[in-house]
């Protein structure tokens, strides 16, 4: 029997490429059924990894299905650490609760330790599934829908000297990229991505565009080079009072605090518009701090990436720390049972290392609460607040919490 509460089908087996189709629609069947464009489709499969997938199937027909993708993602102090990316993750809706879902966690956990790879992360479809296999929210992105009419824009020094021109996205897509590439060890939990990736952003089948525009570009430009991009698309409206236009963003990507005004302030002024539509900002985005009436801009957190630490002292180690931190973990991780029982961090802004020792405890929690607080966007100290890190040394948790920051938001630039 599973815990699950139920009779487990079959072991999940690793997928093998001609058995794709099945399982993608298996995929898209439970997240509603609509159809994926054949450029989306085209798209997907190239991408997937099969030889990191599973499925589970059941007399022929696949049933349960999981992916991981190999990414490198930023961590605090820059370095690009190996993170299992997991994904596409369903079951058929007539086999819930069979264990289909847990035992295809432990056999994807299990091969991520096997590859070496630290860290695995997530976005959930639904967060409370995967705090139970030890996934904890570490990132948090911003939705807003600003009044353009009501709302102004002030800028930097510098923003008049950028040049904005239209472009075909296809055609700018290499310089873009770059953009894109040097932006990477900047900022906690963006992800190097690997070939083929960058086509993700130019993607544009008519399904999501809700009678809004072919998706459109322009490329900001300072002295000769190109320093930042913003792919949008463009919805018509009207009203009895005029044009009510919606500007609906999709990317922006700037190397500087001018390049970033220009791009916004180009989109804030595209005529017959009268909304802008933001969806997955960074929290700590220049552009919030820059409005006229930041009410008029509807802002709304929504959590992003999860977090899961595969390998408790390999990931703590990787990873550096605003202040010296010398603190020692009691770490509860029933899924992974490797990670249990007690660590020493030692660190500070040049280094870190994480070992295990019979010291006693400074602080005990368990590893969905070092998930979310691993990209230094979820506070140490807020969690102790909220009774999910217990202090053991008087101190500990301020000291660990201050170490434990980030200057920068962390952020996922897009979904997989």
């Amino acid at each position: 029997m599973s815990d699950d509460g139920g009779d487990l089908v079959t072991e999940p087996r690793v997928l093998r490429r001609d058995e794709w189709s099945e399982w993608y629609g298996t995929l898209v069947r439970a997240f509603s059924g609509v159809p994926k464009s054949a450029e989306e489709l085209k798209l997907y499969e190239a991408l997937t990894e099969a030889d990191r997938s599973l499925g589970v199937w059941e007399a022929g027909e696949c049933v349960g299905t999981a992916g991981a993708f190999g990414f490198r993602m930023t961590v605090p102090g820059r370095a690009g650490v190996p993170a299992a990316g997991v994904t596409m993750v369903s079951v058929a809706a007539t086999h819930r609760r069979r264990g289909v879902l847990t035992s295809m966690m432990r056999r994807q956990l299990d091969d991520v330790r096997s590859w070496g790879e630290p860290l695995a992360v997530l976005t959930a479809s639904e967060p409370a599934i995967y705090g139970r296999f030890g996934y904890g929210a570490a990132s948090f992105q911003l939705n807003a829908e600003i009044d353009t009419t009501r709302v102004r824009l002030s800028v930097p020094d510098g923003t008049d000297d950028v040049r904005l021109r239209y472009a075909a996205p296809a055609d700018v897509l290499d310089a873009c990229e770059g953009v894109y590439g040097r932006l990477v060890p900047g900022r906690p939990g963006m992800l190097a991505r690997r070939p083929g990736w960058e086509r993700l952003g130019l993607l544009d089948p008519e399904s999501r565009r809700e009678g809004a525009s072919p998706l459109q570009c322009v490329v900001a430009r300072r002295d000769g080079a190109v320093t930042g991009y913003a792919r949008f698309r463009v919805g018509p409206g009207w009203g009895d009072e005029g044009p009510r236009g919606t500007v609906v963003l999709e990317d922006l990507a700037g190397l500087d605090p001018a390049t970033e005004a220009a791009l916004w302030r180009f989109l804030f002024d595209i005529d017959l518009t009268s909304t802008l539509a933001v969806r997955g900002r960074p929290v700590d985005e220049a552009w919030q701090y820059q409005v006229s009436d930041i009410r008029r801009c509807r802002p709304l957190l929504r959590d992003a990436l999860y977090v899961r630490l595969v390998d408790v002292g390999a990931a703590l180690a990787a990873r550096t720390y605003q202040a010296p931190v010398d603190v020692v973990f009691e770490v509860d991780d029933a899924f992974c049972p490797w990670n249990a029982g007690r660590w020493r961090l030692s660190g500070d802004a040049k280094g870190a290392s994480c070992e295990r020792t019979s010291d006693p405890a400074d602080l005990a929690l368990s590893v969905r609460e070092l998930g979310a607080a691993y990209l230094g966007g979820v506070s140490l100290a807020s969690l102790g607040a909220a009774g999910r890190v217990r202090q053991v040394r008087p101190g500990a948790l301020a000291e660990a919490s201050v170490g434990f920051g980030s200057d920068v938001a962390p952020w996922l630039p897009h979904g997989f």
